[in-house]
């Protein structure tokens, strides 16, 4: 039996250090592990390593990652992932301690991660609405989210006044050190403030 273990970190800022200790303290013989950004995509695509991973697991091998969540955003993509295992005769154990179906028979197990599934998806959809609500509430506060402008009033209203003398955008573009589109949008920006 080998013991192979799985880490995903879910932003680029993330560690998977962490992770990668808690199994080696478990006893894993060979560690996997992804970084991914988003929930957008599904399965090997998104978790390469995962795939990899799933794909060489034999008979009896014990395949050990920090919880469900880690399998798939989706209670659908964790079962897929789970069904997986489970025709490869391989056992899943999570560190958080919450299922080893080494000791469960095959029905018992889908039944589990079914369960587990749904509340992690469940969970997953809590953090976004909550998320969500903290944007709008800070955003009724007057909090502004996206890259901050690199232009002032004084730069708007000379841009404003060329465009008024005729010149064209790429030609104030030029003269300010900015791009064209740039202008434009000020342009633009202005004449829907002045409509």
């Amino acid at each position: 039996m080998t013991i192979i273990g799985y880490w995903r970190t879910s932003a680029s800022e993330q560690d998977g250090e962490r992770q990668v200790r808690a199994l080696k303290e478990a006893a894993c013989q060979k560690i996997y592990g992804d970084q991914m950004v988003g929930s957008t995509l599904y399965g090997e695509r998104q978790t390469p390593e995962l795939s990899r991973c799933i794909a060489g697991l034999k008979d009896s091998d014990l395949f050990i990652c920090e919880d469900l969540g880690k399998l798939g955003r989706s209670m659908v993509e964790i079962l897929v992932r789970v069904n997986d295992l489970i025709e490869r005769g391989a056992y899943l154990k999570t560190l958080d301690g919450r299922l080893d179906t080494s000791l469960m028979p095959d029905e018992i197990v889908r039944m589990i991660v079914s369960v587990m599934g749904y509340v992690a998806e469940m969970e997953l959809k809590n953090i976004k609405s909550k998320a969500f609500e903290g944007r709008l509430i800070a955003q009724s506060r007057g909090v502004k989210f996206g890259r901050k402008r690199t232009y002032d009033e004084s730069q708007i209203a000379k841009i404003m006044e060329k465009r008024i003398q005729g010149q064209g955008y790429g030609t104030i573009a030029k003269e300010l050190g900015m791009s064209r589109s740039m202008v434009q949008r000020i342009v633009q920006k202005q004449n829907l403030e002045a409509a």
